[in-house]
């Protein structure tokens, strides 16, 4: 087999493993009918602010907080989930306050704050900056929260932040947007596929705003 046929086999079998993502109108209209996860980075942060000691979680003067127009985005969104009838399931955040607050006003609901979510560049700026997807045990934490099943009906919703993201799905996610999620859908297997990814302007096209 020359070159150009291995380099066109190894196309074809890379366009197999992973499935084309729905149209985004599409995909927020299927979110309707439950049985996904959307594991969303949380909304824009004050950047005056610094993680000093982000892990004192009581101590909100040490962590970086979301910023006026983070709270307005995560309400956009909010809205958009409602308007849409999407229904809710679970919800898990980072334990950081920026991901909580993110998570009530997209969901309208308490969280639960929970260890695998929590950011897993241990405020390193360089980590946040440019992650490389290479913790592989954050990594295994939030793909077994995505593998696992939604309730009947619901959608499980996920806050978090980008290391994360880039540590489960791989160094590309890392440009992830603030706002933006990732969804997948559960499989017969145990395994979850993905689906799509969804932008804040795409929850606010859809909203008219």
């Amino acid at each position: 087999m020359n070159v150009l046929c291995r380099l066109a086999l190894v196309v074809c079998l890379a366009g197999i493993s992973r499935p084309a993502a729905a149209d985004t109108p599409e995909l927020i209209a299927s979110l309707k009918q439950g049985g996904f996860v959307l594991i969303f980075r949380h909304t824009a942060t004050d950047d005056s602010q610094k993680d000093v000691y982000p892990f004192k979680f009581d101590d909100m003067s040490a962590q970086r907080q979301l910023s006026d127009k983070g709270r307005d985005m995560a309400r956009q969104i909010g809205a958009a989930v409602k308007e849409h009838a999407i229904p809710i399931g679970d919800v898990y955040t980072s334990r950081l306050n920026r991901a909580i607050e993110a998570g009530k006003l997209i969901t309208g609901r308490e969280v639960k704050p929970i260890d695998a979510l929590t950011d897993s560049s241990n405020a390193s700026a360089s980590g946040m900056a440019n992650p490389t997807g290479a913790n592989a045990k954050a990594g295994q934490a939030m793909r077994q929260l995505v593998d696992a099943p939604p309730r009947a009906g619901t959608n499980t919703f996920l806050v978090t932040h980008k290391t994360n993201i880039a540590d489960a799905f791989g160094k590309e996610a890392g440009d992830v947007q603030e706002g933006e999620a990732f969804v997948y859908k559960a499989g017969p297997s145990g395994s979850a596929t993905f689906a799509g990814r969804i932008k804040f302007a795409d929850w606010t096209m859809k909203t008219g705003k």
